[in-house]
């Protein structure tokens, strides 16, 4: 089956090459490419058949995203929607899953932002300070996102707020009286916001107070698809800059013939192939309802990293062209980068692994 998920989306992204990436920079949002994605049923693929969906494991949904990538195009432009109704599939109410997911898995509603950071909390989600107060069979919500990506381009938002008892989760629809959305210019077209909540009312997914249980169930999922992004661009890089450095001669004799360009390459094509397994061990982990919290953090950090590496060797490769955008290496430079820090940064995953798996002391 994965062959044929990699061939039919691989297909779909040849309609959207390279110079329709291009032309949306600095900041125009992929409206046709995610339509057409959404349309094939791609983006509903951790949606049970039950509710529309295709019920595809998170081994063959992460495929979809690094073919995205892999192609030369983004999957952060919708790659939310895969993992961010998970939390409404695990812990909404069965009549929230039968109201809205067949509405997702058909395209009619977007659920693509996750209101979860806030200026003064970044990583710290337990300090944030956005406040959910009910009010009839609702509630309202208080307080400020940040790095809101796709606010503007979605129809329902999940958010994290503070109530009496804990942290608990709400599904906002968007837009409505009582929300704010302010875009933020970034160094890549993320299509990132600030949201501001001054009375927005929201829907209790969940158990009240248990909100931050909620959305950590779906971390992993969140690090298994970003590192197939990451191997996704890995790949891209890797065979870009391979096939340059066949093609380009100086002092009569291809650049690639030089140990100096073709061992960065090679070096980094080795670090994707593993990253690779590392993804693929933590999928088969999770799709099987196993712990997989180590697998799906380094899977993550090695992904990131071996990706970074193979855009440092893919531009070093093509010298001044790299930085052309005609030859797009610099556009996906910029969009592997974010992956050192976000979602979550390599040095809280290397704080996972030392404190959780090696038991050593809590770092923070």
């Amino acid at each position: 089956m994965i062959d044929e998920i990699r061939a039919a989306v691989r297909e779909l992204c040849d309609r959207f090459g390279v110079e329709y990436w291009r032309k949306l920079e600095p900041d125009t949002y992929p409206e046709e490419f995610v339509r057409a994605l959404t349309e094939a049923g791609w983006l509903a693929a951790l949606i049970p058949e039950a509710y529309g969906g295709g019920g595809l494991g998170i081994a063959e949904a992460s495929v979809v995203l690094e073919e995205v990538n892999r192609s030369g195009g983004n999957a952060a432009a919708c790659h939310a929607q895969m993992y961010v109704m998970g939390t409404l599939l695990r812990h909404g109410s069965e009549e929230q899953k039968r109201r809205i997911l067949p509405r997702i898995a058909a395209g009619e509603i977007r659920l693509q932002a996750f209101g979860v950071t806030e200026p003064a909390a970044g990583s710290e989600t337990t300090a944030i300070t956005t406040r959910a107060e009910p009010e009839g069979d609702a509630w309202l919500l208080h307080g400020q996102k940040v790095f809101t990506s796709r606010a503007e381009h979605s129809d329902l938002m999940l958010a994290l707020a503070r109530t009496e008892h804990g942290l608990s989760v709400f599904l906002v629809e968007l837009p409505q009286d009582g929300i704010e959305i302010r875009p933020l210019k970034t160094m890549m077209n993320h299509a990132t916001t600030e949201v501001f909540l001054d009375g927005a009312r929201g829907e209790l997914v969940g158990e009240e107070g248990q909100g931050f249980r909620h959305i950590v169930d779906g971390w992993n999922a969140e690090r298994i698809l970003i590192a197939a992004e990451c191997v996704g661009d890995g790949r891209w890089f890797v065979e870009k800059a391979a096939r340059y450095a066949s093609e380009r001669e100086v002092f009569g004799r291809p650049i690639g013939a030089n140990q100096g360009v073709q061992f960065p390459i090679a070096r980094a094509h080795v670090a994707v192939e593993a990253a690779d397994l590392m993804r693929r061990r933590a999928a088969e982990l999770f799709d099987d309802g196993e712990r997989c919290g180590a697998e799906a953090n380094m899977a993550k950090l090695l992904a990131a990293n071996a990706s970074w590496a193979a855009a440092n060797a893919c531009l070093d490769t093509h010298g001044g062209w790299g930085f052309a955008q005609e030859v797009d290496v610099e556009r996906k430079f910029r969009e592997t980068r974010l992956y050192q820090v976000a979602p979550v940064a390599n040095n809280l995953v290397l704080a996972y692994v030392g404190h959780n798996v090696l038991g050593m002391p809590k770092s923070y």
